[in-house]
């Protein structure tokens, strides 16, 4: 975080961002390509009432640090998400969910099933990969949450023999994975990744790497900006929209069906 920290804090004695980053890399004894990674643009997707998908926020910071994110996150409701959002859903990155807990202290988490995948089977050999891939997809492709537990116990009790370290991985986050079980069953595919927004995103690296020499912070958050509220216009809103007045309402949800509570 202190490599990054020094990248923004001196970016105004460089030409550009790329040139702040290549001289600090070399103070520091990393590759260029190594810290420009460290430094990443945060940005938050919200879904409304009416399951229209929009750009709530885009920034420069560390994606691992806590204060990035509250920042990020103090500033939405600075501009008027005063409720607490109902679900957030993202990757692993530590920063963002400590930040979560302490501006929005309400919102249930959903850990992204895409990238934890990715994690569980890069602590797996490949000998492995293909079967542990799909016995992890039983998990989330499950009809129920039981289902799903059975599932989640079969895959520990598989490989956590063998590769303790990778199982490890999965279990930290055992319940956030399984959040969505408690939401409606037309909801599921959108909220068990984050992926659209990493889809989205990738436009904008692509064409951000591509001018990395050229592009100064404010100029680089403007195009990126500009990038992502162009495809912004182009998005599906999400299915099951006759639900969204429901799960905002506080109606219980088990295993992706409304529950009624039987009269007293």
């Amino acid at each position: 975080e202190r490599a990054v920290r020094m990248v923004l804090d001196n970016e105004g004695q460089h030409g550009s961002r790329w040139q702040a980053i290549t001289s600090i890399a070399a103070k520091i004894g990393c590759s260029a390509n190594t810290l420009n990674d460290w430094v990443k643009k945060a940005e938050v997707v919200g879904a409304d009432e009416y399951g229209r998908k929009e750009l709530l926020a885009m920034t420069d910071g560390f994606r691992e640090s806590t204060q990035s994110w509250r920042e990020v996150l103090l500033d939405l409701k600075r501009r008027g998400l005063t409720q607490d959002p109902k679900l957030a859903i993202g990757d692993g990155a530590l920063g963002f969910w400590t930040a979560l807990r302490e501006v929005f202290p309400t919102t249930q988490e959903q850990r992204c099933w895409l990238h934890k995948t990715m994690n569980v089977l890069n602590a797996l050999p490949k000998s492995a990969q293909a079967r542990a891939k799909g016995h992890l997809h039983d998990i989330w492709q499950a009809g129920t949450k039981a289902e799903a537990n059975v599932a989640f116990n079969f895959f520990v009790e598989t490989y956590g023999v063998k590769w303790d370290k990778a199982v490890a991985k999965l279990v930290k986050d055992r319940d956030a994975l399984l959040t969505l079980y408690d939401y409606p069953a037309e909801h599921w595919k959108h909220i068990r990744t984050s992926n659209p927004i990493e889809s989205t995103f990738a436009t904008v690296r692509h064409r951000t790497r591509r001018t990395k020499g050229c592009l100064s912070r404010k100029t680089g958050l403007a195009m990126a900006f500009r990038l992502m509220m162009s495809a912004q216009k182009k998005w599906r809103r999400l299915d099951g929209r006759n639900r969204l007045p429901e799960v905002i309402s506080g109606v219980e949800f088990r295993d992706g069906v409304r529950h009624i509570q039987a009269a007293a």
